[in-house]
């Protein structure tokens, strides 16, 4: 069944009846195993591992109106599925993290492709990122035929450094300052509001550098997009009868209101502690949506599914063409622009790398670790940067953990793994369009 969100929740039909209803009634509180607090991959993989293997009463809740986490999609109003919080790309190396999400989605295969909108002598090109032989051609009008021949190239113009301690360094190091000026400082000056010389290597040294012609923007041995869409995923990955689903709804109005063991917690941790050593800072995102009528004959707008824009003085990041990543046909095509918000104002999606930061999270990861019932896990809860696959896998290596026994409070040091019946209840505003179907399907 779906009711309205906890503040506004009317019993249903059944059984077990809402869990404000219960409560209402003066009955004895609905009882769970585990309070799971968000319903991204974290919070709904560690929530469909303990209803199914070991059998536990679970209630998931999130305080947006919808599943799936930042990776949630939906069609727009004029049927194109679009990804509301930018674009989301699956990639793994890991065998058990794609065989997994294998049970609950069909894949479409899907290797992305990234180019960067230049200003050079002779006008806008539109150049492969990362940089590799064919961008280096392109650019400087060079003819490098092999392998060889462009590292050659990049050990020529390459500054060498003894240690890189900043992400400026790294990209110096590896191709050089005019590449590096081309490609990374503005780009990242405009998305970090800091200069690349302030940021830690790590930023940048995860971006590979190509000698070949690969124009794919990963090298991962999985490379795939949920064929129907990722909420219809997480649609089978909580729809268990083990599992109740509380959306629109803080955990904190939640607790008073049901009884549970522990505590898995997907939030902000500073967030959790009443930021208690202060807000630990963030890159927050604006996202503009826009749908574009294309002239008949014409399937796309871009020159590729993600056009980059290094020069600062862009407002934009990147532009997202969701038709690209989706594979479906539609007279009309779908972008997305990603506005940086380097100030924090708005939701956190990355962490910002500086070693300030890093000290200012082990204090609350301490705080974290000392906290008896309560399991920390997932990008927010461990201040993180990570990628759906990492996340993934930290997901299934803490609920394997709780299964056995052998927890810890905090699950960071497991995310490194990329070498890979329904609802008793889903609470949703009446205003959430996307889910019509599955509430008709569960009611």
């Amino acid at each position: 069944m779906f009711d309205r969100p906890l503040a506004h929740r009317t019993s249903g039909s059944g059984g077990s009846g809402g869990v404000a209803a219960a409560s209402a009634a003066g009955t004895a509180k609905p009882t769970y195993d585990y309070l799971v607090v968000g319903a991204g991959f974290a919070g709904a993989v560690i929530a469909e591992r303990l209803a199914t293997q070991a059998n536990a009463r679970v209630i998931v809740c999130d305080v947006r109106p919808h599943i799936g986490g930042n990776a949630y999609d939906h069609e727009n109003e004029d049927g194109i599925l679009v990804h509301k919080y930018g674009p989301h790309i699956f990639h793994t190396n890991s065998e058990r993290v794609f065989r997994y999400l294998s049970r609950f989605t069909d894949w479409r295969p899907y290797e992305h492709t990234v180019k960067a909108e230049v200003k050079t002598a002779s006008g806008v090109q539109h150049l492969p990122v990362p940089i590799n032989r064919t961008t280096v051609n392109a650019l400087y009008g060079l003819d490098l035929q092999t392998d060889e021949e462009c590292e050659s190239f990049f050990e020529s113009v390459a500054e060498p450094i003894d240690e890189c301690k900043t992400s400026e360094d790294v990209v110096v190091s590896k191709v050089g300052r005019h590449l590096y000026e081309t490609f990374f400082r503005g780009y990242t000056r405009r998305h970090w509001g800091l200069d690349p010389s302030q940021l830690d290597a790590s930023v940048t040294a995860r971006i590979p550098v190509r000698t070949n012609t690969d124009d794919r923007y990963f090298g991962d041995t999985f490379q795939v997009m949920p064929l129907h869409g990722y909420t219809k995923m997480f649609e089978r990955l909580l729809s268990h009868p083990n599992i109740t689903v509380v959306l629109g709804t803080d955990y904190r109005d939640l607790q008073h209101l049901v009884s549970y063991r522990e505590m898995i917690y997907t939030g902000p941790v500073d967030a959790f502690f009443g930021y208690r050593y202060g807000k630990l800072p963030y890159l927050s995102l604006e996202f503009k949506h826009e749908t574009l009528d294309l002239p008949e004959g014409q399937e796309r707008a871009l020159p590729a599914p993600v056009v980059n824009f290094p020069d600062e003085a862009s407002p934009y990041d990147r532009v997202t063409e969701f038709k690209a990543l989706t594979g479906q046909r539609h007279p009309k095509t779908s972008l997305v622009y990603e506005i940086p918000k380097p100030d924090g104002d708005g939701d956190p999606y990355y962490p910002i790398p500086r070693p300030e930061n890093a000290d200012l999270y082990r204090k609350y990861k301490a705080l974290a670790d000392s906290t008896p019932g309560v399991h920390f896990v997932g990008r927010l809860a461990t201040y993180q940067y990570y990628n759906m696959d990492q996340v993934t896998a930290q997901a299934l290596t803490l609920a394997e953990q709780l299964i056995t026994g052998t927890t810890s409070r905090t699950a960071a040091a497991t995310a490194t793994t990329t070498s890979g019946q329904r609802p008793a209840v889903i609470s949703v505003p009446a205003s959430a369009a996307p889910f019509g179907a599955l509430a008709r399907g569960a009611a």
